[in-house]
């Protein structure tokens, strides 16, 4: 039985090293886990190593936005645009309980980059090239209605607003859910399993790889007929162990958001708008807060630990206070923030904004198969296309045949409620279910949107294990929530808890810090972590709190 339990580390690796893989991933991002995926329904065997956590990296970083590339259109990037535009429905569809469509607003102003007819033209061509529904089709909106539907809007200068449907998401859950159905479905997959060197066949081509488990230093062999490098930031850093960084390269971008209290910055309606340099920056209600962002910057220092800059915070407390200013956000204001890169491939002589954000495969001699680029949105395009590299290659070396995707009608872990349609039904039920058994309808709510059919699970948890929850000083709720993300989402470091599976220190900081010590307390038990292991992993969680309110110079 394939497992995907902390508990079963081990019977994961004995495994990937047992069976005779036909695929080895590296990289468990969206990109990653959308290729594992492809694979694994193709009837490949298939495994997954990710040296950090999954989704550490840019997957749960980035604006949360399952979006169809408006801003692509400024480029000419047609084919961008009516790709990803079609992709929305389709993850939308797949996991309705991750993502969900979201009205924006995208108010013009005098002098501004968009005007009534430029922005009227842009979201007609973006409707008919993302083939949009009838109902989300964009609307034109008077100076007036705009204001009604978001007050806080600068009023001066403003000629109207555009009125559209994106796609906002959890990306972090969302990839953690399209891991979960590969392993559902027969693929391996671990986390902190870090790839340090490739082996190679009599012929020069890889046939397998080093990886070193993070956890206890201890080195493994893994080996696959085919080899794929999905490592986002990464990519380059694999293909240099490989001796094949050649040619093309990525071009790393730095991307910031912030996080408001909503009492502080009480948007009601999400916003698209100018900033005064001419970029266009997204403020996004949720929950009981608002985020905005992004920043684009090129990024040359530490990959694995990008953070936010005075720079990069002013930056995007000036944009607020261009478009809201009756707000007067400062600097004290700001609650969390998160730093994400960008993978971008590069582009001589163009500005971080202006690069292209398609993807790429790289083939080196040595047969090592990289992807490069592309977006969230775009991820189960990315994956077939990487899969169907890898099927035409065993079709010619061993006259295998592979079926084609299909991911497009394939529900993701926990999106198995009957599509959009389904869930609101679906949602109600267990809504009115964890009631019964005790949790408050708003914590049941929240509840069933983050784990959708996965929500009976955390349930049967939260009713069966309330003393042991109690003996650990433990909250029922968060107890439940833990002891699922331990036991069916490979939860291993507090901050796989915190940030990946709850979205706690981005959106709720005040939680984490309520409930990390009991936390840290019952992993440290259960995983026979020793004082330095705890302290090591209380101080990574420690360093990600300050961080993401204390910017770096």
């Amino acid at each position: 039985m394939v497992t995907f339990s902390s508990y079963e580390r081990n019977t994961i690796l004995d495994a990937m090293k047992r069976e005779k893989l036909d695929l080895l991933v590296i990289g468990g991002g969206i990109t990653g886990s959308g290729i594992a995926l492809d694979a694994v329904t193709r009837g490949l065997k298939t495994a997954v190593v990710e040296m950090q956590d999954f989704a550490a990296g840019t997957s749960s970083r980035s604006t949360k936005l399952v979006h169809g590339g408006l801003r692509y259109l400024k480029q000419f990037e047609v084919k961008v645009v009516a790709e990803v535009g079609k992709e929305r429905a389709i993850v939308y569809e797949n996991g309705p309980h991750v993502t969900t469509p979201e009205w924006m607003l995208l108010p013009f102003h005098k002098g501004g980059t968009f005007g009534p007819f430029t922005t009227n033209i842009g979201l007609r061509v973006y409707d008919f090239l993302a083939g949009v529904k009838r109902q989300e089709r964009r609307k034109m909106l008077s100076p007036e209605k705009a204001l009604k539907m978001e007050p806080l809007i600068k009023k001066e200068g403003l000629k109207g607003a555009g009125y559209y449907v994106e796609y906002k998401t959890d990306d972090a859950r969302l990839t953690i859910e399209v891991i979960k159905k590969a392993v559902e479905k027969g693929a391996h997959a671990l986390n902190y399993m870090k790839v340090i060197s490739f082996i190679y066949g009599e012929n020069k081509k890889v046939i397998g790889v080093v990886v070193e488990d993070q956890t206890n230093g201890e080195k493994h062999e893994i080996f696959a007929k085919k080899i794929v490098n999905a490592c986002g930031p990464w990519v380059d850093d694999l293909r240099e162990i490989d001796g094949s960084k050649q040619g093309k390269h990525l071009h790393l971008t730095k991307g910031v958001h912030l996080v408001f209290d909503k009492e502080r910055f009480p948007l009601e309606q999400a916003i698209y708008f100018d900033t005064p340099d001419g970029r266009m920056v997204f403020a996004i209600p949720r929950d009981q807060k608002t985020y905005v962002g992004t920043t684009d910057t090129s990024y040359k220092g530490d990959i694995a630990h990008p953070t936010m800059t005075i720079e990069d915070r002013d930056y995007i407390i000036g944009s607020i206070n261009y478009m809201f200013p009756s707000l007067n956000i400062t600097a004290d204001d700001v609650e969390s923030s998160w730093a994400g890169l960008r993978p971008l491939i590069a582009e001589e002589g163009k500005k971080p904004g202006e690069i292209s954000r398609k993807d790429e495969i790289f083939i080196s001699n040595s047969g090592l198969i990289s992807m490069a680029g592309g977006k969230l949105t775009g991820y189960r395009k990315m994956a077939e296309q990487a899969v169907d590299t890898v099927v035409n290659q065993l079709k010619s070396e061993e006259g295998i045949l592979y079926s084609p995707s299909e991911t497009v009608n394939l529900p993701i872990s926990g999106g198995e409620v009957g599509g959009s349609q389904g869930f609101v039904k679906f949602k109600q039920e267990k809504t009115d279910y964890g009631k019964e058994i005790g949790i408050s309808e708003e914590n049941a709510v929240k509840l069933v949107q983050k784990y959708g059919a996965n929500v009976d699970k955390v349930y049967q948890i939260y009713a069966e294990r309330k003393q042991e929850a109690e003996a650990e000083s433990i909250d029922p709720i968060v107890f439940a929530q833990l002891c699922y993300g331990i036991e069916h989402e490979l939860v291993y470091k507090p901050v796989d808890f915190f940030i990946r599976r709850t979205g706690a220190l981005f959106f709720d900081i005040a939680w984490v810090k309520t409930h990390k010590n009991p936390v840290i307390a019952y992993m440290k038990k259960k995983f026979a972590w020793d004082e330095n292991q705890e302290e090591e992993y209380r101080n990574e969680l420690d360093l990600l709190l300050n961080e993401a309110v204390t910017p770096t110079k």
